[in-house]
């Protein structure tokens, strides 16, 4: 179903990244989009955009309400576009999406790093330096400390992944020997 939500969202999240490059308000969105995806993912909201006693109007103004003041027409009219197709709860995929294409566009690369062990500040900006020339952008790190690894560590950036663990590493030989 996560992918069906990315799939989803993903036209939505590039016509809102266009208006808002286009509108120099990339920012202004990246907020709005934020506020709204939490607001919908409220088990309280998220309980009224399955209600179909509810009309779209209704759910939109709920929306709105809880939103506040600041929220820009553009905006707006998306928030009315998703709950005319039905679509409000793909609102923090659409969020994600928006984000990943503005670091893009910035230059800037957001990684995850899987370590077995807490790395150190001069192991973390090693990694910075290395990811930036195989990246060629600027990095944004993300470390996260898994034991389950046993050894090494995993780097994610959007679809690649670079998997250095040992754990990783028994399971390709797993798999070689067929196990």
């Amino acid at each position: 179903m996560a992918g069906d939500s990315t799939t989803i969202a993903r036209p939505y999240a590039e016509a809102a990244f266009e208006v808002a490059h286009a509108n120099k308000t990339l920012d202004a969105w990246s907020d709005a989009l934020s506020r709204l995806s939490v607001i919908v993912a409220d088990p309280q909201v998220a309980a009224q955009i399955g209600n179909p006693s509810l009309s779209d109007r209704e759910l939109v103004d709920l929306i709105f309400a809880v939103a506040g003041e600041g929220l820009s027409v553009e905006v707006q009219n998306l928030v009315r576009l998703l709950a005319e197709n039905e679509r409000l709860t793909v609102l923090p995929d659409l969020a994600r999406l928006y984000e990943a294409r503005k670091t893009a566009v910035q230059g800037v690369r957001h990684i995850q790093i899987r370590s077995a062990y807490a790395l150190s500040a001069a192991e973390q900006d090693s990694l910075k330096s290395s990811l930036k020339g195989h990246f060629g952008a600027e990095i944004e790190l993300t470390v996260e400390k898994d034991p389950s690894l046993i050894g090494g560590l995993e780097v994610r950036a959007d679809d690649v992944v670079i998997d250095g663990s040992v754990r990783g590493r028994l399971q390709q030989l797993a798999n070689e020997l067929q196990f």
